[in-house]
């Protein structure tokens, strides 16, 4: 079947797709095998992905590690437990960032946590560094290994930002977490990838970000404890089964990521909940965000940062939202992120067509 010049489908191809797409009461569908887990809450399922978020220098590389090692012996690696079929047992794994020597240390980590020798290639683990080649090239050779590696289950990617030109693109977003529910349902795969959060906040960076919040089955946070710099804490903070209890690691002398029996993780304090963090998406509604942005740019295009918050806090205080400076901050965060207020040059500008 061929598509049209302009790559627009052809009537015999949608209905295809349409017979392909339809559920029916009388048929049976397999439910997804689990394949990842912590202690007892699942994290991981065959035709799905998850994602590990975390500030720079907050140990990610090191917790994924150990994900890589549990799939690696199907077995528990720190609170990581896999449990991969058979014909699933394959391991790829991205690096997009660092070089050869970076790379190979990191595979030889992940074979000293799977217990096994780190002077000898293992049969069921590929790792590729991709940091010379153009994001369009790194998509290619990535779909190229996950069509072609037999009995291929578990795929991690560090980091999804390098598949892309603009974090904050829609439309580039939209196209690699695609190409995930691509990839991991027409292959059955599991993949984890990672992704940086912002500086000024617990959020993914970017489009891509709040496009991994809305469709990963699980989004975990590695972060460095308050209290000591040398332990990292990981918890799920979007997880679709149970949540799982915190737990901290700290790396060792052997430069491994090793469990901080110790920790516990904060109890809530007595009385009344504490609050949770400002989220201008949760706690804002689209047709307030889009009425107090028609206001703030009537009389067009802001020049200055400050002005711009002042103006914000106006306007939504006019739809009834009360913004300080903090939340001022991080709705001008948001906006940006979401491409609503795209920022040239020192001027702020209104994106009426942006996607929410």
């Amino acid at each position: 079947m061929e598509k049209t010049n302009n790559n627009i489908p052809t009537a015999e191809e949608l209905a295809i797709c349409i017979k392909e797409s339809a559920i029916s009461v009388n048929s049976t569908y397999e439910q997804s095998p689990v394949v990842l887990m912590v202690d007892d809450a699942v994290i991981g399922t065959l035709g799905n992905f998850s994602a590990s978020i975390g500030k720079a220098k907050s140990k990610k590389t090191f917790n994924v590690s150990a994900i890589a090692a549990s799939a690696l012996v199907n077995g528990t690696v720190l609170h990581y437990r896999a449990s991969f079929p058979k014909s699933k047992q394959q391991i790829l794994y991205i690096d997009t960032e660092q070089g050869q020597n970076h790379c190979q240390n990191v595979l030889k980590r992940i074979q000293l946590l799977a217990d096994l020798p780190d002077d000898k290639d293992v049969d069921n683990l590929t790792m590729l560094t991709l940091r010379k080649y153009s994001p369009e090239m790194r998509l290619a050779i990535v779909e190229q290994a996950i069509d072609t590696i037999p009995n291929l289950g578990l795929v991690i990617i560090d980091g999804i930002r390098d598949f892309v030109y603009d974090i904050n693109s829609p439309n580039e977003a939209t196209n690699i977490i695609s190409k995930f529910m691509q990839w991991t349902d027409d292959r059955q795969i599991h993949i984890h990838t990672i992704l940086h959060q912002n500086k000024n906040d617990e959020h993914a960076r970017g489009h891509i970000g709040t496009e991994l919040n809305n469709k990963a089955e699980t989004i975990m946070q590695v972060e460095v404890d308050k209290d000591d710099k040398n332990v990292s804490i990981v918890e799920a903070i979007h997880i679709r089964d149970r949540e799982f209890e915190p737990f901290a690691f700290r790396i060792n002398e052997k430069a491994l990521p090793e469990l901080v029996e110790s920790y516990m993780s904060k109890e809530k304090k007595l009385g009344r909940p504490s609050k949770e963090p400002f989220d201008p998406h949760k706690e804002i509604p689209a047709s307030v965000h889009r009425a107090a942005l028609d206001a703030i740019f009537d009389d067009g295009n802001i020049t200055s940062y400050d002005n711009y918050l002042e103006r914000l806090k106006e306007s939504y205080g006019l739809q009834g939202v009360k913004l300080g400076h903090n939340k001022a901050v991080k709705v001008a965060t948001f906006l940006g992120n979401k491409r609503m207020v795209i920022k040239e040059g020192k001027e702020y500008q209104f994106n009426p067509d942006y996607h929410y």
